[in-house]
């Protein structure tokens, strides 16, 4: 009998740890048991890139059509107002206060490092290098030389700029935000980097950059912008016979520039340009220097930042194994080949290629070094000398290593927090008038997000049962806004009160199915629950998308994703909680749906509920009060990317989608900043302020439920006092 009882219990043991390696739980409803969903982990990038790809196909077909120089030129015309445009109005040319720091002599040439200023109290640390001896009253070649992303700037790419001033050129060399002496978050004693690298600097100040409507690569395209301007001021520099070059994030950098800056008249970006088909097929987005606002949504693609400058010299320096996939740069270079045929300069546009990955190689740099020679009229030896660089104490512009440590020193986050607070008060301003202001934020938010009204419904596909005790669960899955599903529990009563509630949860339709649990506290009330996997969570999640700007778990990248095809994650999950809700309503014939969310999903509920008429009552748990309060915070939380909207400041905030529910009934608790931190009470008044305006004009204050502090920790008294 105990050995019979023994193998049981073994067998039983075993099952256990087959189901658990295979990941098994009686609640899935795609894992392991519908192959055509084995790739449902990646629904949300799929349905982001195929869209995206599908608006890329149709601008590159249109300019396929593009055959004479004036149809070029209209063209031209076009792209360059839209980049323009994606740029956003640049500030006033403020006083550059340049500053010779140190200089340095070498083998043939001599080292300036210079400080100046970008916009007021913006520091940009440079190094200008010079052949020496100079001849006097000779004007030289100059090239602005963009860094790529290492920890030391420039610094790191000594090789490409001594050959360069060796061969006759001034090079300018600039560090970008967040790399070399321009760290942006350092600790303020030390100037010791309290971030991860330069995608990681990148990541945090361009997200926010993107809530307020701008962008990182504005900024360091500003700097880019500049640093020419300190470059034509300079006497030993030849104005008409500029260049422009970088690798990598450097490549980025020197194509954006040159696109933006007509003063540069040759530029040779290296490693970068693809196309954004390729590039969403393969790495997926990178970090946010390279992110405009909605190029895709605009129709505009790598080829048209060379295009814009076209005819102008251009050289695409490309390796056949680069992260950013070669077959997008020959596509690129095929399209912008046309346009300089079109005014006859074919022989200004050069795409070089060597068989190596994501490096610089002797034959590429080569090449490079022949087509400045070229086209900035500085002939010479094209050949790739070994050199002695500079120590990188003799490369060292501040006194303590870092602009964050010179008095008054401003960072993208301080000018963003500056840009973010002026659209916060003329939020205020706009809210004196509720009646227009709270209509006009509704439509701004189905806009800016990219929310779109739900197709008719299809049928969801029954996967199975789970009796317990005696309440039903049903498990579900139906067709979302793309080519995916949406897996969904449905938990029915014993007794139905005849009441329906929607359950989001960040953390998939299980997190609230255990027993005992919050669902089943709604079930025993008598309502009829669903709780979804809302696309990219759950069993639809997190896919295999991490990218370069990676933090606490969250893909910066896979946001990116979404804005540069003119929506946002938000957007797309807030159509798919109106889908559901709609469902819901139909399948239990309810007049009307209740709708919990958590935390970071509390702002795709206030986007559904303010679309959909069926969510009639509203509860947000653990919310973070506002886009504000992430734009304001420098340590901001991260789970809370995906549900940013960017461009939102710019027309709304969350506490606008939450007013404009009003009368509808509406429970906040557990409020926090965009730090995560609890808002204290003064915070909290703020926060909630319009909130509390509009339902008492309204008169609708007993329908408003809005606990400040810490939650409890059981909701049941409140989910009581919110469910009457």
């Amino acid at each position: 009998m105990k050995k019979n009882l023994f193998v049981l219990l073994s067998a039983l043991l075993c099952a256990a740890a087959i189901s658990s390696a295979r990941g098994e739980n009686e609640l899935d409803i795609l894992k392991d048991k519908w192959l055509v969903y084995s790739d449902a982990p990646n629904f949300l990038y799929r349905h982001l890139a195929t869209e995206a790809c599908a608006n890329a196909a149709q601008r590159e077909a249109d300019v396929a059509t593009l055959k004479t120089l004036p149809e070029w030129e209209q063209y031209q015309a076009r792209v360059k107002a839209i980049y323009a445009r994606m740029l956003g109005p640049w500030p006033d040319k403020t006083p550059l206060n340049a500053t010779v720091a140190k200089t340095s002599l070498h083998d043939g040439y001599k080292v300036e490092n210079i400080l100046f200023e970008s916009r007021p109290k913006f520091y940009v640390t440079a190094s200008l290098y010079l052949p020496h001896p100079l001849q006097p009253e000779r004007r030289l070649p100059a090239i602005l030389y963009c860094s790529g992303h290492t920890d030391d700037g420039y610094r790191g790419y000594q090789t490409t700029i001594v050959n360069l001033v060796k061969k006759g050129f001034i090079v300018f060399a600039f560090d970008p935000v967040g790399q070399g002496e321009r760290l942006q978050y350092a600790d303020p004693e030390s100037g010791k980097p309290t971030l991860n690298g330069p995608t990681a600097e990148h990541a945090c100040a361009g997200t926010q950059a993107l809530i307020t409507g701008g962008t990182l690569t504005s900024y360091m395209v500003w700097d880019g912008i500049r640093a020419v301007d300190y470059l034509v001021s300079r006497p030993e520099v030849d104005p008409v016979r500029l260049g422009i070059t970088g690798r990598s994030g450097g490549g980025t950098q020197s194509t954006l520039i040159a696109a933006a800056d007509d003063r540069i008249y040759a530029a040779a970006p290296e490693d970068y340009l693809t196309n954004f088909t390729r590039l969403l097929q393969s790495v997926g987005p990178q970090d946010a220097e390279q992110n405009l606002w909605q190029p895709i949504a605009n129709q505009f693609d790598h080829a048209d930042f060379l295009i814009i400058r076209a005819p102008k010299p251009a050289m695409m320096i490309t390796t056949s194994n680069d992260i950013f996939n070669i077959q997008g740069s020959m596509d690129t270079a095929a399209e912008v080949r046309r346009c300089y045929q079109a005014y006859s300069k074919a022989d200004n546009f050069i795409r070089i290629e060597d068989v190596a990955p994501h490096v610089s190689t002797v034959k590429n740099r080569q090449a490079m070094y022949a087509f400045f020679q070229k086209y900035l009229q500085n002939p010479g030896e094209a050949r790739d000398e070994t050199i002695s660089p500079p120590a990188k104490e003799e490369l060292q512009v501040t006194p303590g290593g870092q602009t964050a440590l010179l008095p008054e020193s401003e960072s993208v986050f301080t000018l963003n927090r500056r840009r973010a607070a002026e659209q916060q008060n003329a939020l205020q301003i706009s809210r004196a008038d509720l009646d227009r202001h709270l209509p006009a934020a509704a439509a701004n938010a189905r806009r800016l997000s990219g929310y779109r009204e739900p197709d008719e419904i299809p049928r969801p596909v029954l996967t199975g049962r789970v009796r317990r005790g005696n309440d039903m669960i049903e498990k579900y899955s139906v067709k979302g806004e793309g080519d995916y599903v949406i897996p969904y529990l449905l938990f029915y009563p014993q007794t139905s009160n005849g009441r329906a509630l929607l359950y989001l949860h960040p953390d998939g339709k299980a997190a609230g199915a255990a027993p005992a649990g919050e669902i089943e506290y709604f079930v025993k009330q008598g309502f009829t629950v669903l709780a979804p996997d809302l696309v990219g969570l759950g069993e639809t999640g997190p896919g295999i998308l991490k990218g370069d700007s990676y933090l606490d778990n969250v893909s910066h990248n896979l946001w990116y994703a979404a804005m540069l095809n003119g929506r946002s994650i938000t957007g797309v999950r807030a159509g798919d909680t109106v889908r559901l809700a709609r469902l819901l309503a139909r399948q239990t014939g309810a007049a009307g749906v209740a709708a919990v969310a958590k935390r970071e999903l509390t702002p795709v509920l206030l986007h559904a509920a303010i679309f959909a008429p069926e969510i009639q009552s509203v509860a947000l748990i653990d919310p973070y009060s506002s886009y504000w309060s992430v734009a304001s915070q420098k340590q901001y939380c991260h789970n809370f990317v995906h549900s940013l909207v960017p461009g939102a400041l710019t027309a709304y905030d969350l506490p606008d989608l939450a007013a404009a529910l009003a009368p509808k009934r509406l429970l906040m608790t557990g409020v926090t900043g965009g730090n995560g931190q609890l808002l204290t009470l003064p915070e909290f008044d703020a926060e909630t302020a319009v909130i509390r305006a509009r339902y008492r004009q309204l008169d609708a204050q007993k329908q408003l439920l809005l606990i400040p502090g810490p939650r409890p920790a059981d909701l049941a008294g409140l989910y009581q006092e919110w469910c009457r």
